[in-house]
């Protein structure tokens, strides 16, 4: 049950984390073989530093895309909420994993060349998106870039079975990050190649201005 001396946003959080806690290795056997190539390509094009990157899984699961990377010579850590998967990524990726809630990061200022932030953020109330996003762009490196897919909505948000989530649609979600300081790169939608009533995730590429 929910801590009483937490925030409701903080109840909220630890709600969902709750459910991957139990569903751990069914969510890992159910997106191993997911092909999110487009979007790290998309993360990794966009980045102006010289390679190796530093990069940052935000929400990194099970370890998938923390593998990935390393696999690809990048330096590269994993954030997420739930102690089960910091544990299975750790094991499965051999990156360094911390354990930490969205809505209270911790993170080192201007550390990283990118983060990653595939399918974690939409889990954020919208109340608390402005001050995540903020902590995100302070763990940038002038000219970082931060990569988002989120499921797209008509801006509703709400529980959706033991999960709770944000569905914006690319002003709404633009508006955020514009406000948090970022500047628009690019952004499409997935899967690639069908028609827009068919493609359910919004990806979108973002700059922290350089200082």
């Amino acid at each position: 049950m929910p801590d009483h001396d937490q925030t409701p946003i903080e109840q909220i959080t630890q709600l969902t984390l709750q459910h991957y806690e139990r569903s751990a290795e069914q969510f890992f056997a159910g997106t191993i073989d997911h092909d999110v190539r487009q979007n790290i390509a998309a993360l990794l094009d966009a980045i102006e530093a010289p390679a190796p990157f530093h990069l940052l899984d935000l929400g990194c699961g099970p370890g998938r895309d923390l593998k990935t990377f390393a696999a690809l010579g990048h330096h590269a850590v994993g954030v997420d909420g739930s102690a089960r998967f910091v544990e299975m990524a750790r094991a499965f990726s051999g990156c360094e994993v911390w354990q930490q809630d969205f809505v209270k990061l911790d993170l080192p200022a201007q550390r990283y060349d990118g983060v990653f932030a595939n399918a974690s953020l939409f889990h954020v109330p919208a109340a608390a998106l402005p001050q995540v996003l903020l902590d995100l762009r302070a763990c940038l490196k002038p000219g970082g870039v931060l990569f988002s897919s989120n499921p797209r909505g008509d801006n509703r948000e709400g529980w959706n079975g033991p999960r709770y989530g944000s569905y914006h649609d690319w002003p709404a979600w633009q508006a955020f990050m514009v406000a948090a300081g970022f500047l628009p790169l690019s952004h499409y939608y997935r899967p690639p190649g069908l028609p827009r009533e068919q493609q359910p995730w919004l990806a979108s590429v973002w700059r922290k201005p350089a200082e």
